[in-house]
């Protein structure tokens, strides 16, 4: 059973850099056919992909609008996935969450609790 738990910083000010961690349980970041996602759900609105690592080819793929910002990494000593966000605005207001399955990433991948990121003004 995968098991994913995010943490951040919660709230940071604009044009600062978001750097959230995810530590996976269960299985192995480098396995094969694993896809890990950065996914966010800003208030009143759906899912928004941000970007996904394909495990065991460690290619990465982004959102063509957060392309230039994001950016997704592993540490596979501590089996913990990355996002790094720069030039953050109040509009990146989200909750985070990060995403496990087999396959690109869709909506039926598993998730885990979230963590909410406020971006002041």
């Amino acid at each position: 059973q995968v098991q994913l738990v995010e943490s951040g910083p919660g709230l940071l000010e604009a044009s600062q850099t978001l750097f959230l961690t995810c530590t996976v349980s269960g299985v192995s970041l480098t396995a094969d056919f694993y896809y890990w996602s950065w996914v966010r759900q800003s208030p009143g609105q759906g899912l928004e992909w941000v970007g996904s690592i394909a495990g065991s080819k460690d290619y990465k793929f982004y959102n063509p609008s957060l392309a230039s910002r994001a950016s997704i990494a592993r540490d596979t000593s501590k089996n913990q996935l990355t996002l790094q966000l720069t030039s953050v605005t109040p509009e990146d207001t989200a909750v985070y969450f990060c995403a496990s399955g087999i396959g690109p990433y869709s909506n039926s991948h598993r998730r885990g609790q979230g963590t909410q990121v406020t971006v002041s003004s």
